[in-house]
């Protein structure tokens, strides 16, 4: 009984000592075939902002660049006139409301009566603004177009 126990010991240091080697062998291949070591993941940045494979040349001489003529700034918001012109495509005096179709991307906006001058009806030339209602962009301060 000793001696299957040694001779089993044997075994399995063989097949340990086969598999130490092996991937010994394999390893060897990866060198000898140029495989993915660590270098070759690595990515670079250019100054153009591209991903290249080659380190960046930190012989060449940098660009000195003055930090106060530098301009940290938003840019300034250019006032449009929030008037716009449309014509009533839609409207119900009984119920008080309206749709307006915008002239210019035939967007359709709803009104309240009151927010439209007296008189307004179906067709009429207008101009309104636009605001942020409970669910969508309203017409508000409408006026018939001149």
């Amino acid at each position: 009984m000793g001696s299957f126990i040694g001779n089993n010991k044997r075994e399995i240091q063989k097949q340990k000592q086969k598999k130490r080697q092996e991937k010994q062998h394999r390893k060897d291949e990866r060198k000898a075939n140029g495989g993915n070591s660590l270098d070759d993941m690595i990515a670079y940045v250019d100054v153009n902002g591209n991903i290249v494979d080659t380190p960046p040349d930190l012989t060449e001489k940098k660009e000195d660049i003055d930090v106060n003529s530098i301009e940290i700034a938003t840019p300034k918001k250019v006032e449009e006139d929030p008037t716009m012109r449309g014509v009533v495509d839609y409207f119900n005096d009984d119920k008080g409301y309206g749709f307006i179709k915008d002239k210019n991307n035939g967007n359709k906006y709803f009104f309240h009566i009151s927010n439209a001058p007296e008189g307004i009806k179906t067709g009429n030339a207008v101009t309104f603004e636009l605001e942020q209602g409970k669910k969508d962009m309203v017409a508000v301060k409408i006026e018939f177009d001149k």
